[in-house]
């Protein structure tokens, strides 16, 4: 599967901490697809991850997915029927627990500019997120595998940090 073969909408899953935001940034640098990050639509700008209200939320994304090109991170399930409706390619990230751990420690102690942000705020250790990436993500992991399964799109998925970076190298992608 090439990165030409997902078409002009591209949908980008996995848990968190995966490499979502910044995969979705290099294919749009790429494809020159405007890079959506979910996060950033669900959670309010200058805040410390406070979610918009949630009929808010669901009116940006489903505002932003009638665009005719993108390439969009995040999970956000409840409106995932109506993002794979419009999408014309799949891709599920599937790295370790381990590794989605050590990237959020990174990014949170030590980058400062990262893919995804939420504007004005700053990344912290929170115990809630450790517990997420550790404890949570086991059951979201069998979730999205099983419905990785059932996309009829054209879909790749990329299981560890070694197949992600193949995909960089092969797909003429930079960070």
């Amino acid at each position: 599967m090439t990165i030409e073969e997902l078409g002009p909408r591209i949908c980008i899953m996995g848990p968190s901490n995966s490499g979502k935001s910044t995969l979705a940034a290099a294919i749009g640098r790429l494809r020159d697809l405007p890079a959506v990050h979910l996060d950033q639509l669900h959670h309010l700008p200058n805040t410390d991850w406070q979610p918009r209200p949630e009929a808010e939320f669901i009116a940006l994304h489903d505002k932003t997915i009638l665009a005719p090109r993108w390439v969009m991170d995040g999970n956000y399930s409840r409106c995932l029927p109506q993002r794979l409706e419009r999408a014309t390619g799949f891709i599920l990230l599937d790295v370790p627990a381990v590794t989605s751990l050590l990237r959020y420690l990174r990014r949170s102690w030590f980058a400062g500019d990262r893919r995804g942000a939420l504007e004005g705020n700053r990344d912290s250790v929170k115990w809630e997120m450790i517990h997420h990436i550790a404890i949570t993500t086991r059951a979201n992991r069998k979730r999205y595998s099983e419905m990785f399964d059932r996309i009829t799109l054209p879909k790749m998925k990329l299981a560890t940090a070694r197949e992600l970076n193949q995909f960089y190298d092969s797909a003429g992608l930079d960070r």
